[in-house]
């Protein structure tokens, strides 16, 4: 089904592979009779092309990449606005998109939701930006409609933002990544590794894309096989998929851990932009005639079965036809995994579930930039068709992922034909993906078409003994199983009933509705502002030596941005930075916060009086044990704040706050075995935070001890490779090695400041 190579390979017109070893060019050569080098070859994928074309620094090993267009949400714009504002913006210098589909319900927190939707207007009419106002579509599929183009990039402040299909390498990051865009700075990282994924064969009836991007996940996930890198789609089997097909697996590398995506593209894809009417804006890509892959895995789609991605992770596989043949055995699995991830804080049962030797399902979601694509809807209505999801527990909701689609599924009898069965239509809304929406009650089983389902996540609240059970399926299985009143079925074993629909787009909906500034801004245009929308607070410089207690310690495998500022009723405050700050790591140590604020409070006393008056007893021991050892250390020197401890944090969403909200709170640094993902690395560091690594073994430190970094300003200034770290012992200070991985100049300049709005203010 899916072949990894060890090492890297050639790809001869489009269609040899040649693995890389001694007699490879030999091979080539005789293939088209010229001699290639690697290095001419590594330039020929269409990944570098376009790197090349955005890069403004003129070196291809340390690119500065500038984006063509820039997406966000109603979660994230804010914020990204707001630091911006306090940088000295003044227009937004390219296409800005402000979608409205986080917080679309308005249904928590009183005004503040459709005050942070009046801000976001307000400013695309100060500023120069787009505007789409609630329920008309999900960042994403607006962002495929009208923002995407051929050998163009985007970057966007939601992780999913992946536009590869359709020929824009698009990436997604956390804010600051996007405020130094519209302060027309640069997106600088080393050139990445690309790997290329080549498709072939066919999908068998009944497979969809959501079981193709399981199987990747399930096989590149693990071993860090794409991280960091870009995976660019390539081989015969592109062309037997269609667009909405291509979308709906790509939109899902990011699940990989990637850091974007591209694919080839053809006439289904220049359809694609035609039906949109935005012909122009395709372009024709493909690899040269040589291109070199740093890495490279081969895909047989016909050999892939409709997958299920059991709790709690994407990456947690099988077959729907081999978890029906071993339930007993792969459910003890999962449970045994829940252990871990859940830390035995609630009972997690999937064993009731089964009744009859049959896995029940409780619920089906098919919703968002993944599963609300027009053809997945489609299918789904056509399995669908005659049948009723029944009057037990089950339910199915299902979320067009904009207004356009769910125009043509009324004008087509798709949606009259899914409501017949039981099924509700719901608008273009991102809130089931995070706990916003379609919530499933305690202990319920959820099958979604939607990107995640990790612990604490979709209304999971294990403090307070809530658990919901989410696994990932294709729309089309989920219809399936609708079809059998919720036990669990692959859409290979019904008829073949699937039609082909032809999709018509309705530009008129978002003429009507979208507010477009044309990039023309208006100076005298009011930002509206509600009393929840928060300035950031001050913080200060990085001062020469650094004591940080560690307040919290994860040693689960991975930590999701979820489990770091929980989604779901916590996102009516990512408006307000200190509102939002009290719920950070909430779900997973709850004393976080409380002992965070008391080595903060420590902090504020210190800049007022750099004296031991008045600060806690455990911190004025600290400083004192420190102070013997080393001692040109001072509270004037010497800045206290407070770090966690995680083995691999940062997996999951772009969230800036996963970060940012430790910075509210006091904290100037994470410690981990290595960082999940690029973007919460550099969440770190633009807020000023060290992104500290440290060997895996046994930890110098516990969880609320000190430790004392000294002279950690000239190590950041100097580029020190090692830097010497202290653990305040009973016994006396204990020595331990951490480094800081690669950072740019410009990275460390932000550290040194204090976080991205004091490096950019004047």
């Amino acid at each position: 089904m899916i072949n990894l190579f060890e090492g890297g390979a050639y790809l001869v017109n489009g269609s040899e592979i040649v693995e890389d070893n001694n007699e490879a060019l030999t091979k080539i050569a005789s293939l088209t009779g010229k001699n290639v080098s690697k290095e001419e070859a590594h330039e020929s994928t269409i990944a570098y092309g376009i790197l090349k074309n955005h890069n403004t620094s003129g070196n291809m090993d340390k690119l500065k990449i500038k984006f063509d267009k820039l997406t966000s949400h109603d979660i994230t714009f804010v914020g990204i606005i707001q630091t911006a504002r306090a940088s000295g913006l003044k227009k937004f210098p390219i296409p800005y998109v402000l979608t409205n589909c986080h917080n679309s319900l308005c249904a928590v927190g009183g005004t503040i939701n459709e005050d942070d939707h009046v801000f976001g207007l307000s400013c695309a009419k100060r500023y120069g930006g787009i505007y789409v106002p609630p329920h008309q579509a999900v960042i994403h599929q607006y962002a495929r409609e009208m923002l995407a183009e051929g050998g163009a990039m985007i970057l966007g402040s939601d992780s999913h933002t992946r536009y590869g299909a359709l020929g824009t390498m698009a990436m997604g990051e956390g804010g600051p990544e996007l405020v130094k865009q519209l302060l027309e700075q640069t997106y600088d990282i080393n050139m990445p590794g690309v790997v290329g994924i080549y498709l072939e064969g066919e999908p068998v009836r009944g497979v969809g894309p959501q079981d193709v991007a399981l199987a990747i996940i399930g096989a590149v996930f693990k071993n860090g096989f794409v991280k960091n890198k870009v995976m660019e789609f390539v081989g015969p089997g592109v062309s037997k998929l269609s667009a909405d097909f291509r979308i709906g697996i790509d939109v899902m590398t990011t699940e990989t851990t990637c850091l974007s995506s591209i694919w080839r593209t053809d006439d289904e894809i220049k359809e694609f932009y035609e039906i949109h009417e935005r012909g122009k804006d395709f372009k024709e890509l493909n690899p040269g005639a040589v291109a070199y892959y740093d890495n490279f895995m081969k895909v047989d789609l016909s050999k892939i079965r409709p997958m299920i991605a059991m709790p709690f992770h994407p990456s947690n596989v099988y077959t729907i036809e081999e978890l029906n043949e071993n339930l007993d055995d792969i459910l003890n699995d999962v449970e045994k995994k829940a252990l871990v991830s859940l830390d035995g804080k609630v009972a997690f049962d999937l064993h009731s579930k089964i009744k009859n030797g049959k896995l029940m399902v409780d619920q089906g979601i098919i919703a968002g930039c993944a599963g609300g694509g027009f053809e997945n809807i489609c299918a789904a209505a056509d399995i669908l068709k005659g049948a009723y999801i029944g009057n037990d527990a089950f339910t199915l909701s299902v979320y067009p992922a904009s207004m356009p689609i769910y125009l043509e599924l009324v004008k087509n009898g798709c949606a009259a034909a899914l409501m017949e069965t039981g099924a509700v239509l719901k608008t273009a809304f991102c809130g089931p993906c995070f706990g916003a929406g379609d919530t499933p009650s305690n202990n319920a089983f959820s099958i979604r078409h939607s990107t995640r389902n990790f612990p604490n996540r979709e209304g999971s609240k294990l403090q307070n003994g809530q658990i919901s059970s989410v696994a990932l399926m294709d729309a089309r299985s989920i219809a399936a199983t609708a079809a059998n009143q919720g036990v669990l079925t692959p859409a290979t074993e019904v008829p073949d009933v699937i039609g082909k629909y032809k999709y018509h787009f309705d530009a008129n909906i978002y003429k009507h509705r979208v507010f477009d500034s044309h990039g023309v801004a208006d100076e005298n245009a009011e930002i509206i502002q509600g009393p929840n929308i928060k300035d950031w607070p001050s913080m200060i410089a990085l001062k020469d030596n650094l004591l940080v207690r560690v307040v919290s310690e994860i040693h689960d495998p991975v930590t999701t941005t979820d489990e770091l500022i929980p989604s779901g009723e916590t996102s009516s405050y990512r408006s307000n930075p200190l509102g939002l700050a009290e719920f950070t790591l909430s779900r997973k140590d709850p004393e976080y916060v409380g002992r965070a604020k008391a080595i903060r409070d420590d902090e504020n006393k210190r800049r007022e009086d750099a004296s031991c008056d008045g600060l806690s007893s455990d911190t004025v021991n600290a400083v004192k044990k420190v102070s013997e050892k080393f001692s040109d250390m001072t509270l004037q020197n010497t800045e206290l704040g407070s770090t966690i401890f995680a083995v691999k944090p940062g997996d999951g969403s772009a969230r800036e706050q996963a970060a940012s909200c430790q910075r509210v709170l006091g904290g100037c640094a994470n410690i981990a075995n290595e960082y999940a993902t690029k973007r919460y690395r550099s969440n770190l560091i633009n807020w000023g935070m060290l992104p500290f690594i440290i060997k895996e073994g046994d930890l110098p430190f516990k969880n609320l001890d000190y430790i004392f970094i000294p002279g950690i300003k000239n190590a950041v200034e100097t580029k020190a490779e090692v830097i010497k770290a202290y653990a305040v012992k009973e016994e006396g200070l204990k020595e331990f090695d951490l480094t800081l991985g690669d950072l740019t100049d410009e990275e460390r300049q932000i550290i040194l400041k204090g976080c991205l709005i004091n490096y950019n203010r004047v």
